[in-house]
């Protein structure tokens, strides 16, 4: 049995991530592939390319692996992901397993890259800071987004975009011994706010005994506030990211 090998995405002139995949998928390296699949697709190239010719997978289930990992990114950054797969009878599989349903399959990268069009994503602003692990990070974040977001003429979304960042950065500092990483993006109707951190532990909303999901806390708010949050592993952690449009203008 051959271990699966992952290689590193490969930029191409069409704005593509391609990775490559070897060995065998099963139950112990299929969380190590959504997840490096995932990793690609936050760095937000126009699509993922994986090229599955040389992955076996002796038990068919195991092609989920692709559409779950486009289920953790189907919000946020949404980014296309298709396979390359040249052996017709594979790509027959695939289809019928319903991975295609949200992951393509293509015979070659020309076909998978034809099929995507010559039109790009709309285009997106974006900003980035790295904070402190101290809580002056809190009201850094807040300011951040409020100016950020004045200057792209997005002041509606202000006051929710930044309780999104207060909760995330609150929630690294509480948890974590992580400096955070703040990031936005607005593409003229949807904000996307991302914290990242060095920790694997994923964000959770817990539940108290007493009151259940009725206690108010960061992520309580967040899921009532937002169109949806969620994690995102990356190399060396994972990002916290919430999506809020004009339907959550407070």
């Amino acid at each position: 049995m051959a271990q699966l090998r992952v290689s590193a995405p490969v930029f191409g002139r069409c704005g593509e991530y391609t990775l490559r995949c070897t060995g065998e998928l099963d139950g112990v390296s299929y969380r190590m592939l959504r997840d490096s699949v995932v990793r690609a697709a936050v760095d937000e190239p126009r699509v993922v390319i994986v090229d599955v010719n040389e992955l076996r997978v002796p038990d068919a289930s195991a092609w989920s692996v692709f559409s779950s990992a486009r289920w953790h990114v189907r919000v946020w950054p949404d980014v296309p992901i298709v396979l390359v797969c040249a052996d017709e009878a594979a790509r027959r599989l695939i289809r019928q397993c319903g991975i295609t349903r949200y992951v393509p399959a293509f015979a070659t990268t020309q076909d998978a890259l034809q099929a995507v069009g010559d039109e790009w994503p709309q285009p997106k602003r974006r900003a980035r800071a790295d904070l402190p692990p101290h809580v002056s990070s809190i009201v850094d974040a807040q300011r951040l987004v409020g100016g950020w977001l004045s200057g792209w003429s997005c002041t509606p979304l202000i006051p929710i975009a930044a309780t999104v960042a207060t909760a995330f950065v609150e929630n690294v500092l509480r948890h974590t011994d992580s400096a955070p990483t703040l990031r936005v993006e607005y593409d003229g109707h949807v904000v996307a706010v991302a914290v990242e951190d060095a920790s694997t532990a994923l964000a959770q909303r817990r539940e108290e005994a007493r009151s259940g999901t009725s206690q108010l806390s960061g992520l309580a708010m967040v899921t009532a506030l937002t169109r949806g949050w969620g994690n995102l592993p990356t190399p060396t952690g994972k990002i916290v990211w919430a999506a809020v449009g004009p339907e959550n203008v407070l």
